[in-house]
């Protein structure tokens, strides 16, 4: 059996042993070098060919954000970040993934975290998925990626979805995993700033992080993105995030739509949920619906999407991102399979068709 071959980078001596210790137990995985700071591991990543990557955000010489840079550019490798919860971290951990770290994986307890074990399962499930990530989508080094129309990457059940009714309302969902920061970014930066319809947003992502994510998005966008608020009136031209650790679902009270936050428990290991937030947005009436289902591990999604499809199918478009763009081809993959998705897009394509559906 092949093994992942995994380069550590911690500039803690102690936390590159600890994290050896405890890759090496794993059957599938295979420590095959250490580095202290960025500066090392672009040399060692060009001496050992590594599967996969971890980079400690904060690190002397070179940081996490610097080295990272310098691999996508030069070596690609799938990257995990090791990140503390901190504002400044949550923020960099956002613009790493945005700059090709396929995932990240929270400190417990900062940079010396001897509660590492805290977070053991998670860091080998996603260095094992992170080697079979489509890395292609980062490595620059390669000839520039073809135009690739729109008419010629979905495919559509019912030519009835071409063109929305005038007289309803409409919203947009959304749900994404792994790699989905730097899909909302290429999605969203598109949409006009005065986009009529409100955008809502399941990112898998833990609390801390989805505020960061947040405010990064704010600035990059037209259109205002924030962490989602209990109670919140919802406004077109805005997207709201779930808040991670908290499910987010959409209702209507008094002819407006509110954003409902609760911490009910985990719906098949995810809170945030997609699967919650489409089946809130199912119950609305007399809205016309848009869903998204991104890069993403896992089928979170499906089930929210048919229980829209059922009460509301002619009034729903449901897209997916094709898994020539994922980073992950899961979340798409299964809604796709289930038989509720209407059209398939390229990342890049997704906006345009959103807002052809939206403004037409």
């Amino acid at each position: 059996m092949k093994k992942v071959k995994v380069l550590i980078t911690d500039d803690s001596i102690f936390m590159r042993k600890l994290l050896s210790e405890l890759l090496e137990k794993h059957p599938k995985i295979e420590v095959i070098a250490t580095a202290k700071n960025g500066k090392e591991a672009i040399e060692k990543i060009k001496e050992y060919s590594p599967d996969v990557v971890t980079l400690d955000v904060e690190m002397p010489q070179m940081n996490g954000l610097q080295a990272l840079e310098v691999i996508m550019r030069e070596h690609p490798v799938p990257t995990i970040m090791l990140s503390s919860t901190t504002s400044e971290g949550s923020l960099n951990t956002i613009i790493a993934m945005e700059q090709g770290a396929v995932d990240f994986v929270a400190k417990p307890s900062g940079a010396i975290s001897l509660d590492i074990h805290k977070v053991k399962e998670e860091l080998i499930n996603k260095i094992l998925l992170a080697s079979k990530s489509n890395l292609s989508l980062f490595k620059q080094s390669i000839k520039k990626e073809k135009e690739i129309l729109s008419s010629h990457n979905f495919y559509s059940k019912i030519d009835l979805l071409g063109k929305r009714r005038k007289d309803e309302d409409a919203l947009v969902c959304i749900g994404t995993s792994t790699g989905g920061p730097r899909a909302l970014q290429t999605l969203l930066s598109t949409l006009p700033k005065s986009f009529p319809a409100p955008l809502f947003i399941v990112q898998h992502m833990p609390r801390h992080f989805t505020k960061s994510l947040a405010d990064r998005l704010n600035t990059l966008c037209n259109i205002t993105v924030l962490e989602a608020v209990h109670n919140q009136k919802v406004e077109t031209g805005t997207a709201y995030i779930a808040p991670g650790d908290f499910h987010m679902e959409v209702i209507k009270r008094a002819g407006s739509l509110y954003i409902h936050l609760h911490d009910a428990p985990p719906k098949r290991g995810h809170r945030p949920s997609v699967d919650m937030l489409f089946q809130s947005i199912s119950i609305l009436e007399n809205y016309q619906k848009i869903t998204v289902l991104l890069t993403g591990m896992g089928n979170d999604g499906t089930d929210g999407l048919k229980q829209i499809k059922e009460r509301a199918a002619t009034e729903t478009l449901a897209l997916a991102e094709s898994e020539e763009s994922c980073i992950v081809f899961g979340m798409p993959r299964a809604a796709i399979q289930s038989g509720m998705v209407d059209e398939v897009h390229h990342l890049k394509d997704m906006s345009k068709r959103i807002n052809q559906y939206i403004l037409s």
